[in-house]
């Protein structure tokens, strides 16, 4: 936005919101991505101003560490007592004697404005070198709302808080929004004049305006496009009911790009949140954070997302990722875990229970199916076989398994890191690897079987499972009797004997 003079931005945080019944301030409490405070400043953020000062009072020691994160820049002033937003106003120019040309106030708690209204008002209001504008809004219900007073020719005559307007004034629809542009000159003179004359005993930045009127200085009113912009929050009731409104608004601005939210009512997005054309989201998703979504993708059902990168044509279907990366054409569920780090290449697998962290898995390779992959680097076109579990922490360091390019691993193996399987190497099927695999090897690691004869009918005798051993001993006792196989049957028996023991098998495709 051009800007032809000073500006200074006062956003007031410095209410405790008793109605929250929350040790958090109200100002910090969360929705779809942004702490109430932070979309105030989002909102004030295209103003550019050469200085914004934010008053902080209630939990100004968590208010100051929020404003550290995400405004570095904003300066915080703190209102030890809660004196009125006059008082609180009148102490942030104080901190910056400096500011001149226009000052635009906003409440704290007004998440769903939007930087176009910030925008409209302040031009409106230096185009018209008004000494202050109030935000406006016709609203359906101004219970609690200060209303904006007329006067016959429809100037502005005051703003009344409800709690000091009669009955008259009750009935008018039209109330302030909380938000105000100023000439800073003319608002210090009238700070400076402001009583405590009314039902609370405190300072309203409000009546800096009858005080302007009186003085032949002209003020004005601005009128807000939509109402629902101009929604405060009180209690969780209402921040619920803004939650809402913000998901509404963000998922129909998806839409209008060309992405397919197929049922917007369970599907939540943050603010932060980017998605590409041809995205397609389904029922009962949650985008949150810094998460990126490509082209084509398919994402849900029943998928929780937090800043992860989701490549074009991808699909995670039921699964929950967080600081993960699943690239172009690859694939996650129903059912995974990507935990931070996690990094899928183009066309990959990570399929139903399936867990993984601080991993690399390559171009096309697959975990399909109940395994724990950690602090592992698998390279491309391999498959890893169902049950296995990296074995990544001794107790006090965490290390690394290296699975390389077009490897067979069997299910139910286990790699004890740090520990490296080669190129095109297969291990066995029930497998503890413990040592290195070389490529092209088979690694095999586990105890021959011994098989005890008769040993449940002798010690579980009574059991259900000593009647069934012992009524197969009977049926193959009497099958003893039978003509014998002929030889090229027994060879051909011996010959598949052979076979499974040679670890054909012992590795667990997709």
């Amino acid at each position: 936005m051009p800007q032809s003079h000073s500006r200074t931005v006062v956003v007031l945080a410095a209410g405790e919101g008793k109605r929250m019944k929350s040790t958090l301030p109200k100002v910090l409490h969360p929705l779809l991505g942004r702490t109430l405070l932070g979309h105030v400043l989002s909102a004030a953020a295209p103003l550019a101003a050469d200085r914004t000062v934010v008053v902080v009072g209630h939990g100004a020691d968590q208010v100051r560490g929020h404003l550290g994160e995400i405004a570095p820049d904003a300066t915080p002033v703190l209102q030890a007592e809660q004196l009125g937003t006059g008082h609180a106003v009148r102490i942030a120019l104080e901190a910056v004697p400096e500011g001149a040309g226009t000052v635009v106030v906003i409440n704290g708690d007004v998440p769903l404005l939007r930087p176009e209204t910030v925008g409209a008002l302040v031009t409106a209001h230096e185009e018209a070198a008004a000494a202050a504008t109030v935000l406006a809004a016709e609203v359906p219900d101004p219970t609690g709302l200060g209303r904006i007073v007329r006067d016959a020719d429809g100037r502005l005559e005051q703003i009344v808080e409800e709690r000091d307007a009669d009955p008259t004034q009750r009935a008018i629809r039209e109330i302030n929004a909380g938000i105000y542009a100023f000439d800073a000159a003319r608002l210090r003179d009238a700070l400076g004049k402001l009583s405590t004359d009314n039902d609370q005993g405190e300072e309203y930045l409000t009546d800096v305006f009858g005080l302007l009127r009186s003085a032949g200085e002209p003020v004005a009113v601005h009128v807000a496009a939509d109402h629902v912009e101009t929604l405060g929050c009180n209690d969780r009731v209402e921040l619920a009911s803004l939650r809402a409104l913000l998901r509404d608004r963000v998922n129909e601005a998806w839409m209008r790009t060309g992405v397919s939210l197929l049922d917007p009512a369970t599907t939540w997005i943050d603010v932060t949140v980017a998605l590409d054309r041809d995205a397609v989201v389904d029922q009962n998703t949650q985008l949150r954070g810094a998460t990126v979504v490509g082209s084509g993708a398919l994402i849900g059902p029943d998928v929780t997302l937090v800043d992860t990168i989701v490549g074009p044509g991808a699909s995670v279907v039921r699964s929950h990722a967080v600081g993960a990366e699943v690239g172009e054409g690859a694939s996650v569920g129903p059912y995974a875990y990507l935990r931070p780090a996690a990094r899928l290449a183009g066309k990959a697998k990570v399929g139903t229970f399936v867990e993984v962290k601080n991993s690399q898995i390559g171009t096309g390779s697959k975990v399909p199916h109940l395994t724990y992959v950690g602090d592992a680097t698998i390279g491309e076109q391999t498959n890893i076989g169902a049950a296995s579990v990296f074995v990544n922490y001794d107790g006090v360091n965490k290390h690394r398994t290296v699975i390389g390019n077009h490897a067979r691993t069997g299910a139910d193996n286990m790699f004890v890191a740090p520990v490296e399987v080669g190129d095109g190497a297969y291990t066995a099927a029930g497998s503890v690897i413990v040592d290195d695999v070389p490529a092209g090897a088979m690694g095999v690691a586990r105890a021959r079987q011994r098989n005890i004869e008769g040993w449940v009918v002798k010690r579980r005798a009574g059991t259900a499972a000593a009647e069934a051993a012992q009524r197969a001993g009977d049926a193959k006792g009497a099958s003893d009797v039978a003509p014998a196989a002929s030889d090229s049957e027994a060879m051909h028996g011996r010959a598949e004997t052979v076979g499974g023991a040679s670890g054909a098998g012992d590795t667990a495709t997709d």
